[in-house]
């Protein structure tokens, strides 16, 4: 398996995409029906829950909507320092929410004390937050921000995106009084693209009954009935289903806590390489990802040839994302990729480098 250090979809173990091959089995039966209940009793460890997780047919964004539409009849407060914080705003205006967008400079942190102030002047029912935002490489201070959400503003839930961190880097969804948390199959979890898991806290639950309109296909209630019964209230992605009651199997055995250092040593390797290439990082110091690095481009390199020259050797990395295209790159240390990974790497870039003459 060729190597990628993109943000997702990540690289996928073999023995993960093989799970996947097994007979078909109708969602209804007791036998998909216990897989299913497996895999969503595993998942409560990955999001540090004794709630529930739900599992959907979509991509992360799809809960992002769900958010908006179950838990939020009017006014959202929508935390946007990274193209992600921006969708989710985005999101939450198309389905008609009265959104209030506390903008932060892209690379800086959304911080505890600019969240306490927003809710000091206006009340909101809920407040979305990325934990880990992959366009800028750059992690929120999560707990933080729910302990001043709970002080300052007790009933406005807290939603948070987790999609590029969740398996990769510690976020504790009880201990720190998180409403709902959501993420994708394709990033740190090393899943093929198409599911996402989302936790949901008993008091958001308590909300959801209160709030008209919430849709169909992601409506609590209705996701809560059927998995009460072990399914889902339409044809689940069966196949997926399979791949990640495996999968989930391999990250427990791996543990949370190593899997967690395996991603932190990797970032520092790669914050360590960068800084002593004359490269900056494009993250506040304090707040740089786990799971993805955001790199300035200070020598002004065409990243396409970066690409091309690392497909060579099968690897590759991201671009920059929306409008830092070509100001940075990315290179993702996630999911299944070890540290021998990360050194093939970077001994690539640096033969690049050096034929550049920067080396």
């Amino acid at each position: 398996m060729s190597p990628m250090f993109v943000p997702g979809p990540v690289d996928v173990a073999e023995d993960v995409l093989q799970a996947q091959a097994r007979p078909i089995l109708p969602h209804r039966s007791p036998e998909f029906e216990a897989i299913f209940h497996r895999a969503e009793q595993k998942a409560r460890q990955l999001f540090y829950t004794q709630y529930r997780v739900f599992i959907t047919a979509s991509s992360g964004t799809g809960l992002q909507e769900a958010a908006v539409r179950n838990l939020a009849r009017e006014k959202v407060l929508a935390c946007v320092n990274g193209a992600f914080g921006k969708r989710w705003a985005e999101v939450a205006e198309t389905n008609g929410k009265q959104v209030t967008r506390l903008e932060i400079e892209w690379g800086q942190p959304v911080t505890p004390d600019v969240v306490a102030q927003a809710l000091k002047q206006d009340h909101y029912e809920i407040i979305t937050v990325v934990h880990n935002e992959t366009s800028v490489g750059l992690e929120n201070p999560i707990k933080e921000i729910a302990a001043a959400v709970r002080e300052v503003s007790p009933d406005t839930l807290i939603c948070v995106d987790a999609v590029s961190s969740l398996g990769g880097a510690k976020l504790e969804m009880d201990a720190w009084g998180l409403d709902m948390v959501l993420t994708s199959s394709q990033k740190c979890l090393a899943l093929p693209p198409g599911l996402a898991l989302g936790a949901v806290s008993d008091r958001a639950m308590a909300r959801a009954e209160q709030v008209p309109h919430r849709g169909w296909y992601f409506d609590f209630l209705r996701l809560e009935k059927h998995r009460l019964k072990d399914s889902t209230p339409a044809t689940p992605a069966v196949s997926l289903v399979y791949a990640l009651d495996y999968q989930l199997d391999r990250i427990l055995a791996e543990g949370l806590e190593n899997r967690f250092a395996r991603h932190a040593a990797m970032a520092q390797r790669v914050h360590e390489w960068a800084l002593s290439r004359g490269l900056t990082l494009f993250a506040a110091e304090g707040y740089r990802s786990k799971t993805v690095t955001a790199i300035r481009n200070t020598h002004g390199l065409d990243v396409n040839e970066i690409n091309a020259f690392l497909l060579e050797r099968d690897m590759r990395i991201a671009n920059g994302y929306g409008p830092l295209k070509g100001k940075t790159f990315r290179i993702a240390h996630m999911g299944e990729l070890q540290m021998s990974d990360i050194d093939t790497l970077l001994a690539a870039m640096d033969e690049f480098l050096a034929k550049k003459g920067l080396r």
